[in-house]
């Protein structure tokens, strides 16, 4: 998979691609991330990508002569499954998008700053836009952290042990169960009898137990009527 990440902002990304399974998959050649300044696409002297917004109001807007600069170049050397905006507006990230994501061969993600961009790069550039919660950050390069962790995660040789992915909470709209390491008692505080006597089956019907018991208590809008 190849990324590549649109932003005013490029010093940002550097930390965040450079740990753990981010850093891994690239390691691994698994997944190519590129980072893009759109301040070097822009067409003015001051390298500024913003300006006012019609009909007035606080807040600046991008401007869309640098973004569609940008992706025009992108996608002259070559084809992308989607194109994606971040925005607090848009259908909420879950786990069946990632899951959906992870198996693109090309994305773009533009990164938004400001007021937000240029409608119009909404109406006919973007593919798809998507939120990581009802809240508004400052920029779109935070958000786009949890998408790019989010789905290279589920990329198959990422994870050492790919069935881990899969028992994530949220891969089949339940929440993942109570989870112990050693020591097995500590200050009194004992792991389950069950998860120690080695009955595969026990084990596995006591994790479901609880991941349904977990969902109905904490999310219950996540809890199928299958399940009830």
């Amino acid at each position: 998979m190849r990324i590549d990440i649109i932003t005013i902002f490029p010093e940002f990304f550097k930390e965040v691609i450079s740990y753990s399974i981010l850093e891994k998959s690239q390691t691994k050649k698994i997944v190519e991330i590129k980072i893009h300044d759109l301040r070097k696409y822009s067409l003015n002297n001051q390298k500024s990508v913003d300006d006012y917004q019609y009909g007035g109001g606080a807040g600046m807007v991008m401007n869309i002569e640098p973004i569609d600069l940008c992706i025009k170049k992108l996608k002259s050397e070559r084809s992308y499954d989607d194109i994606i905006y971040m925005t607090p507006d848009a259908k909420k990230l879950d786990q069946a998008e990632c899951n959906k994501l992870s198996l693109s061969k090309n994305l773009i993600i533009l990164c938004g700053h400001y007021k937000g961009i240029d409608h119009r790069v909404r109406e006919h550039i973007i593919t798809k836009e998507l939120s990581i919660g009802d809240y508004v950050l400052t920029g779109g390069e935070l958000a786009c952290s949890v998408l790019i962790d989010s789905v290279i995660r589920l990329i198959p040789g990422t994870i050492s042990d790919g069935t881990s992915a899969l028992e994530d909470s949220f891969q089949d709209s339940l929440l993942t169960y109570p989870i112990y390491t050693r020591p097995s008692t500590y200050n009194g505080w004992e792991v389950p009898k069950i998860l120690l006597n080695g009955n595969e089956k026990e084990i596995k019907r006591w994790r479901e137990k609880k991941s349904i018991e977990k969902t109905k208590a904490t999310r219950p809008d996540l809890f199928k009527k299958d399940f009830l």
